[in-house]
């Protein structure tokens, strides 16, 4: 399964596959191989028609890596051999420890990439620090998983190099079985920091195209508004977040009174306000402790409730600079955290601004200070992993301030600031 011409999901045996198409397409890519007398590892790639069914003379050659692929773990998985092993062995000089005859297919594997993007922005990458990065303990019930990644916590992703974070492999007895154990699989990985594409990972492997084995390039294409959609956070991740950002949770030293939320009150509990933003929702909680204890929170609307929450169970959460991220499943609710000084500093600025929608290189700019613009006016080109962004003008104006052409800028930096009063 793939979006933008690159995989994001990639399993074996390929559904459908028939002992026929199979041994054509094996014996095509090893008379390949013969014709330019290869020697190592390498990957030769088909394309297949399938609108008349899966048969022998309806695939074509599309292009030969010369190396190992990315997905060349859920080969491992379902025939047990090592091919990084075996390319070492070759490079040496030695012969293949099997032929083909000897080697058999276990199972189903999935391999799911992680990635630092916006599934929900068109797949845009994505930059940031991953302040929290946590992968499941242990493979679910009857599987086996590997996990393959070339970062840890506090490592930052940049925008100069591929953003994928990590490889998620699982094996199952059955695809059925493997499919499950890649779902229970991305709901327990856990990344803050960055936004990152485990939700839409989750949702393609729950698609019921997808399920029944009913891929093709296109899936994701077709689906991808389904595939992307978030649900808004819940009344119960938000005050999981208001109680996480209030520091009500935290372990004061004992003798610290000012630390505690259950300070005394001579008649009754006194909250604390804590305020969080998700997306462009502006939220206030009061987060008090009651008498046995125990937290409750009260939120204001949207999210507010009949009665004011009691926290009972532990929420999935990470702490990070300016944020919190409270996990759901393979989604991670990302709530800032306001500084109110910062937040006073941002009033008084005013919000007639255009930020970068991604972090990237200002690649052109097409307009200059002092300039009257019109709305739609194209003002700047953003570009970002090979991929150019226009940013144009919301609103008829005069421009106060712009980005530097070649300058690098991160997710959320004003790239164009408009004089206060000329806007209409």
């Amino acid at each position: 399964a793939q979006r933008r011409h690159q995989k994001v999901i990639e399993e074996a045996p390929a559904p459908g596959m028939t002992p026929a198409l199979r041994k054509a397409m094996t014996e095509a890519a090893v008379k390949a191989a013969k014709a330019i007398n290869y020697s190592g590892a390498g990957t030769i790639e088909f394309i297949v028609d399938a609108s008349q069914g899966l048969k022998a003379d309806r695939f074509w050659f599309m292009e030969m890596n010369t190396r190992l692929q990315v997905e060349h773990p859920v080969t491992e998985m379902v025939t047990g051999i090592d091919l990084v092993e075996w390319q070492l062995r070759v490079a040496s000089g030695e012969k293949l420890p099997k032929t083909q005859s000897e080697i058999t297919f276990s199972g189903h594997a999935f391999e799911a990439r992680i990635y630092a993007e916006d599934a929900a922005k068109g797949f845009l990458p994505a930059t940031g620090t991953l302040h929290h990065l946590k992968f499941p303990d242990s493979a679910p019930e009857g599987a086996s998983m590997r996990i393959e990644t070339g970062v840890r916590a506090g490592d930052a992703i940049s925008p100069f190099y591929d953003p994928m974070i990590a490889k998620l492999i699982v094996h199952g007895k059955s695809r059925q079985a493997a499919l499950e154990a890649l779902g229970i699989a991305l709901s327990q990985t856990e990344i803050a920091g960055s936004t990152v594409n485990t939700a839409f990972l989750a949702a393609l492997a729950a698609d019921a195209d997808f399920s029944a084995g009913d891929v093709d390039t296109g899936l994701i294409g077709r689906h991808q508004q389904a595939l992307t959609a978030v649900p808004p956070p819940s009344s119960e991740i938000v005050a999981a977040a208001a109680f996480a950002a209030s520091g009500a949770g935290t372990q004061a030293p004992s003798n610290d009174p000012w630390s505690s939320l259950a300070g005394y009150s001579h008649f009754h509990t006194v909250p604390r306000r804590t305020r969080l933003r998700y997306g462009d929702d502006e939220i206030v909680a009061l987060v008090s402790v009651r008498p046995d204890k125990r937290f409750q929170v009260a939120l204001d609307a949207p999210y507010d409730s009949a009665s004011p929450l009691d926290l009972r169970a532990a929420p999935r959460l990470a702490r990070w600079p300016g944020h919190v991220t409270v996990f759901s499943g393979a989604i991670g609710y990302s709530f800032a955290v306001p500084d109110p000084l910062a937040r006073a500093d941002e009033i008084a600025a005013g919000s007639d601004s255009l930020r970068a929608p991604m972090p990237g290189l200002v690649k052109l700019v097409r307009a200059a200070r002092g300039e009257a613009v019109i709305k739609g006016q194209p003002l700047l080109i953003l570009e970002a992993m090979k991929m150019e962004h226009t940013i144009s003008a919301t609103h008829d104006g005069t421009i106060a301030e712009i980005a530097a052409e070649g300058a690098q800028v991160t997710d959320g930096t004003v790239l164009v600031r408009f004089a206060e009063e000329a806007h209409v």
